[in-house]
């Protein structure tokens, strides 16, 4: 079967949509292959389209789990919910964004079920559909706002969940303004309160806080952080 690198020149014109090839994909992240086989590494694809790289990480990632986890069914769920947090994208339009998280599901449910077999639990599938969904965005990746169903930009900055483990079976679910963490942290460059190219004001003092573990160094501030539950209600926490 031939790939498909183009839906239609309608899209190409439009939105410049190629899609990149299997075998590029795969020459690519080859040269991060170290990463794409952690299982916590988080990775950001800002066009990710219906989800070409992401869907080859993810792969790489469930194959590290399987390597390490594979006696431990339990050890094994928890491991793959970790490597679906860590998978981000943004794309412009809406049925990209449907498509790449119905794809990535689909290749975690496989590898889900071929694994715990009988012990697999619908609550930890509905879990993963709703990190996919906090995960991959309908946006702009150069203006880093939320856009309508028209594809245009809205008023919204896009805010990405960020997973962590916190213990054995739970994890805290922090929310950021994508603007904020893609601006340059102020103690780095001489912060006078300058404005954002790409934001209203990603800057501002009330978007960054002390670090807890360095009081001269500032970090981003979240927007919400939720207290820890464990992984398999995460789609329970708002």
């Amino acid at each position: 079967m031939t790939e498909r690198q183009v839906k239609s020149k309608q899209r190409v014109a439009d939105h410049g949509e190629v899609f990149t090839a299997q075998r590029e994909v795969n020459a690519m992240l080859d040269l991060v292959k170290q990463e794409t086989e952690r299982i916590d590494s988080r990775f950001l694809e800002p066009a990710c389209g219906d989800g070409n790289f992401l869907a080859e990480i993810l792969r790489r990632k469930l194959e590290a789990v399987e390597a390490r986890y594979k006696k431990s069914a339990a050890d094994y769920e928890k491991y793959a919910v970790m490597a679906a947090t860590s998978i981000y994208g943004v794309d412009i339009l809406q049925d990209n964004v449907e498509e790449c998280r119905r794809r990535l599901f689909a290749i975690w449910d496989e590898a889900y079920a071929a694994h715990c077999k009988g012990e697999c639990r619908d609550e930890v599938r509905d879990a993963v559909r709703y990190i996919l969904e906090r995960n991959i965005l309908c946006g702009n990746a150069l203006t880093l706002k939320k856009v309508n169903a028209a594809g245009e930009d809205t008023a919204e900055p896009i805010i990405f969940s960020e997973w962590v483990f916190t213990g054995k079976s739970s994890v805290r679910r922090s929310d950021y303004r994508l603007d904020v963490l893609m601006n340059e942290n102020p103690d780095e460059s001489n912060y006078q309160g300058q404005l954002s190219l790409f934001a209203d004001e990603p800057s501002g003092a009330d978007n960054w806080m002390i670090d807890p573990d360095d009081p001269n160094k500032s970090i981003p501030k979240p927007v919400k952080v939720f207290a820890p539950v464990y992984y398999w209600v995460v789609q329970y926490s708002e």
